[in-house]
């Protein structure tokens, strides 16, 4: 396996990642195959639509969000998940203060590059 997180991560040592206004991350864990992170928005924040290839789903652990994933938009609160399939156009905006748990597959590499958590050579290639 190339890439595997600590088998146990506590959330306090690991560090946010600003990625756009309003907007920061955390790679809880990860492995080859697999990504969890953490995803906390301030109110009125905005998820730009993109796409990639990855699989992912999402689970709003707190707030509420505006999620378009293809043509269809809809609101989701504390508990809902969305499914968004590889290739897909698709983002949010955070209604309120919220956070989503963001779980992709295969692992999101950009992801890890921007984080600093890429190996040495695999960063270099």
């Amino acid at each position: 396996m190339r890439y595997s997180s600590n088998t146990f991560i506590t959330d306090q040592d690991l560090a946010w990642e600003k990625v756009a206004p309003g907007i920061k991350r955390k790679i809880m864990s990860y492995d080859d195959h697999l990504m969890l992170v953490k995803v906390e928005f301030e109110a009125g924040a905005v998820g730009a639509a993109h796409q990639h290839f990855h699989s992912q789903t999402s689970y709003v652990v707190a707030g509420e969000f505006e999620v378009t994933i293809g043509d269809e938009t809809t609101i989701l609160r504390t508990g809902e998940v969305f499914y968004v399939q590889p290739n897909i156009l698709h983002g949010a905006i955070a209604l309120t203060n919220g956070m989503l748990l963001d779980i992709f597959s295969p692992i999101r590499e950009d992801f890890m590059a921007a984080a600093g958590l890429l190996p040495a050579a695999a960063a270099a290639s």
